[in-house]
């Protein structure tokens, strides 16, 4: 996919008689380590990846938008006043640009006409790999260049990223964290981010995984976590907090605890869901911080270093699976099926969970064996097909043209 392609597009819908079109890019993310941590004030390691969204748009001259997808054309051209920015049922994909708008008028940013914009992605819907964040930051960074608003620095682009993550609380209506849009708008090629959720302070750390390579395994079971479990989940870990704090132990987040303060205090929750949720995010939490160390450790034995990075991704799983309950048998049939494989060092689900894709550390020269051996498993067990990324981290979001 090109600028030239997301143009062509462009020109089909809108017309290309009048007016400057610009262009705009925004990845997907994939999260390596720190599932569910975010909103727990834990850290997590996501990095941008090559796959992403397309953004054309033309400004008008009234406060109309119209809004077309090249992934959904059946759906048509959304239309809608930027009088009456309400989020719509129907309307689906739209709902996060329409809600990027909103909520950058709501900030005060002078987003005063219409515009016309065409997407069009490569990143699978409902894949858990932040399609819906990548629409968001696609849109953001288009604002930006369309009204002159200057967010392209760093504090622009974290900006732009808490805009996002506002539009999925409060526009789309799922609490979820900073790290998808955050990823989307900082991420760096060959780089992933360690990112302190309670602070925003963050680390650039190289991926240097050796001779493995990062394999994205798509389950292709949908995932809708506006529709699903993830508000409860948060719910649940807000309850643990509340409980842990009723019983004397001053904490802002469960980010903060380490193992042994919450193991002390772990009976103070006396509902065991969510004694199992809170034991998720700080071990989790701990997890992510163990493996950033690993990843930026320069010594020899590379192999045992990536083996023990390969052991916290089975962990994390296994924590998602039996203490946070988000896996499902579709994912724990495709990370099982990986872990038998020889040349797996490695796997987790990745994103939010119930359904959508899982990752795995997969040396290079077995590759082709792998993807072959999971496949087959995988279709066995649940009669669906999986289909196999090798990755690597991308640039953020940024305006093409």
């Amino acid at each position: 996919m090109t600028e030239k392609t997301i143009r062509t597009l462009f020109k089909e819908i809108f017309g290309g008689d009048t007016g400057e079109v610009f262009v705009t890019f925004a990845p997907g993310r994939v999260n390596l380590i720190g599932e569910h941590t975010d909103y727990n004030g834990g850290h997590v390691f996501p990095c941008a990846i090559t796959p992403g969204t397309w953004m054309a748009a033309r400004l008008r001259h009234d406060r109309t938008l119209r809004l077309y997808s090249g992934n959904v054309p059946h759906r048509g051209i959304a239309t809608c006043s930027m009088d009456r920015m309400e989020r719509s049922p129907g309307s689906d994909w739209a709902n996060y640009p329409k809600g990027v708008v909103r909520i950058f008028r709501d900030a005060g940013f002078p987003v005063d006409r219409g515009f016309d914009a065409v997407y069009l992605g490569d990143l699978p819907t409902g894949a858990g790999l932040s399609s819906s964040a990548s629409i968001e930051l696609a849109t953001a960074t288009m604002l930006s260049g369309l009204f002159g608003l200057g967010l392209e620095d760093q504090a622009g682009r974290i900006r732009m990223a808490l805009l996002g993550k506002e539009t999925e609380n409060r526009f789309i209506g799922v609490q979820s964290g900073i790290m998808d849009q955050f990823a989307i708008a900082l991420g760096r090629a060959d780089t992933a981010l360690f990112l302190d959720c309670a602070t925003l302070l963050h680390e650039e750390v190289p991926l240097d995984l050796g001779d493995c390579d990062l394999v994205i395994m798509n389950s292709n079971a949908p995932r809708e976590l506006a529709g699903s479990k993830y508000n409860e989940r948060r719910e649940e870990c807000e309850r643990a907090l509340q409980s842990l704090r009723n019983a004397g132990l001053a904490v802002g987040s469960l980010g903060e605890l380490d193992e042994a303060t919450f193991e002390d205090w772990s009976s103070a929750i006396e509902d065991p869901v969510c004694r199992r949720r809170a034991r998720h995010a700080v071990l989790e939490n701990r997890r992510t911080i163990a493996a950033v160390r690993l990843l930026r450790r320069n010594e020899s034995g590379g192999t045992e270093r990536l083996r023990r990075f390969g052991a916290l991704l089975n962990a994390s799983h296994l924590s998602l699976q039996f203490d946070y309950d988000v896996t499902g048998r579709d994912l724990d049939c495709l990370v099982e099926s990986a872990w038998q494989q020889w040349s797996c060092l490695g796997a987790r689900m990745t994103g939010g969970g119930f359904g959508g894709c899982a990752i795995a550390l997969v040396e290079r020269g077995g590759y082709e064996e792998f993807v072959e051996a999971v496949g087959k498993s995988y279709l066995g067990f649940t009669g669906r097909e999986c289909t196999f990324l090798r990755t690597t981290a991308g640039e953020g979001a940024r305006r093409i043209s």
